[in-house]
């Protein structure tokens, strides 16, 4: 079979380790009923000699209605059928995952669904401290369907915080021999990704309904609800860690009803979400629906539409974000191109002000081809829907542009055109803008690239110019193709931002750094896969 999770090991990637166990698995959760002690749990597995004892290992567990619910370890792994965890119900007590010896991980069948879920206006009242799942270093989750999803309710907590050496991984079970039945590896949509539900603010809900306590946006690709009035709330936090080949759509509500890599819906700015490497994801990697929460250290490659979808009103703020577009083979052996947006920047999806975040170095890489996805290009940046926003030491790259450009506007985005600023940033792409000139909006009849410019602020240098190191994707510091001067964010809130003069996400002059390595590690990853 071809393997398609050889990730390489580097100083913050530790490679998953594909250990084989045959036989079908089909293994009931134990059960522990306060009254009496039994134990309900089978094991099938036929790979267990020279492995870690059971009594050793620890699966997760919670307490259910009748008593205490745990997964089943078989030798190996630990084992979670739709007993333990479905899209049919939500575990309602705290969970914790530990990470597994001798590479086991821990393996779903169905959904995880954490903390009850509801709509406030059928007398549903959403917790004030609802269960946390938390996950520790090294820990692996692995999940069998399109079906199979992480959801965080309103009122509820993820706290996943792996290390550099020891990151959390979010995947495929198909990631792993001993599961993937059909022999055919990992891919994109084999599970369905995280979702958290937040009560922060959306413009999908007016003032009334926020003060009333009655906003209820259903979520998109399942049936949950997110919003209040809170833009400061948590939903806990997700650092160091890998989420691979999750997403799948289109569900119940058609085109455009589909399950991210990773959903943040109403998540406020209590949240943090740090050092993520989000790869072959289905739909988009990062999705945002208002909100005030923010993003910091994150890589996402190969994802078939958007890496990052900010809609909704989201006024949060995000700083050294790495896109590389590239391809993928699939199942039947052939070779299909990954990568629309770099950003799909929507304003706005009610009455409510536009998304408005602040965005501070960047690098998107992306291609002249089509993502097998829809047939839409591969671009850098689309605004939509009056989006407003201000970002600084940006770069953008397009080495071939026969059929694909960089900057997308849609007529609903240049309404917003006015209050979309780039400062210290550098464009690198054969193809800029989809227009020449502004067909509307305060900037009509402006052309794009006086817009870009900025005054000087900002520059255009084709995409001949040198702006990669030998590594390959640090910026070449020392480029004499780029003039203008990056931005020290000295003006930005010190709370969040952290002082990075340099275009782009990642410097040649920071190789001992953390994030540098992350982000080698991670396109090391993706190019081997």
């Amino acid at each position: 079979m071809e393997l398609k999770t050889l990730f390489k090991a580097s100083a913050v990637s530790v490679a998953l380790i594909l250990a084989g166990c045959g036989g079908d698995i089909s293994i009931t959760p134990t059960v522990n009923d306060n009254s009496s002690v039994v134990d309900n749990s089978t094991n099938n597995s036929n790979n267990t000699s020279g492995q870690t004892p059971s009594e050793d290992v620890n699966c997760a567990s919670y307490e259910g209605a009748s008593g205490t619910v745990e997964g089943v370890f078989d030798g190996l792994d630990c084992i979670y059928n739709d007993s333990f965890a479905s899209r049919s119900f939500s575990i309602t007590s705290n969970i914790t995952f530990e990470e597994l010896p001798n590479g086991g991980v821990h393996f779903f069948e169905d959904a995880l669904q954490i903390g009850e879920d509801g709509d406030t206006t059928a007398g549903f009242s959403i917790p004030t401290n609802g269960p946390t799942m938390t996950v520790r270093p090294g820990a692996t989750l692995a999940f069998q369907s399109g079906e199979a999803i992480i959801r965080i309710a309103r009122g509820a907590k993820i706290q996943a915080v792996g290390t550099a050496s020891k990151p959390i991984t979010f995947t495929s079970a198909n990631a792993f021999d001993r599961f993937d039945n059909a022999g055919g590896g990992a891919l994109y949509a084999d599970w369905g990704g995280i979702i958290i539900n937040g009560n922060a603010i959306t413009d999908q809900c007016s003032d009334a309904e926020r003060d009333a306590g009655t906003c209820n946006v259903p979520s998109e690709g399942i049936v949950s609800y997110y919003g209040g009035n809170d833009n400061t709330d948590s939903s806990g936090s997700i650092k160091w860690a890998r989420i691979w080949y999750a997403g799948s759509g289109p569900r119940a509500g058609g085109e455009g009803d589909d399950l991210n890599s990773l959903t943040l819906n109403g998540v406020g700015s209590g949240s943090e979400f740090e050092y993520l490497h989000i790869h072959q994801g289905f739909d988009d990697g990062v999705e945002i629906f208002g909100g005030a929460t923010t993003l910091k250290y994150i890589v996402v490659t190969d994802t078939q539409d958007d890496s990052f979808d900010f809609d909704a009103s989201w006024q949060g703020a995000a700083q050294f974000l790495y896109v590389k577009h590239g391809t993928v083979t699939n199942r039947e052996g052939a070779v299909v191109n990954m990568g629309n947006g770099g950003f799909e920047s929507d304003g706005r999806k009610g009455d409510g002000p536009s998304s408005n975040p602040t965005i501070a170095n960047v690098t998107v890489v992306t291609t002249d081809e089509l993502s097998v996805r829809d047939e839409d290009p591969s671009l850098a940046f689309k605004f939509d829907d009056q989006f407003n926003a201000s970002l600084y030491n940006v770069l953008m790259v397009k080495t071939d542009a026969t059929q694909t450009w960089c900057v997308n506007f849609s007529g609903d985005g240049e309404l917003g055109a006015d209050q979309i600023s780039f400062t210290g940033s550098v464009m690198a792409c054969g193809e800029e803008f989809n227009n020449d000139t502004f067909g509307g909006g305060p900037l009509e009849g402006t052309a794009l690239a006086t817009w870009f410019d900025n005054d000087g602020a900002n520059e255009r240098i084709g995409p001949a110019a040198s702006v990669f190191a030998e590594d390959g994707f640090s910026t070449l510091t020392s480029s004499s193709d780029i003039s203008v001067a990056a931005s020290d964010l000295s003006d930005l809130d010190s709370s969040f931002f952290t002082p990075a003069a340099y275009v782009g996400a990642v410097s040649d002059q920071d190789t001992s750094s953390a994030w540098y390595q992350w982000v080698q590690a991670a396109l090391t990853a993706a190019d081997a896969d």
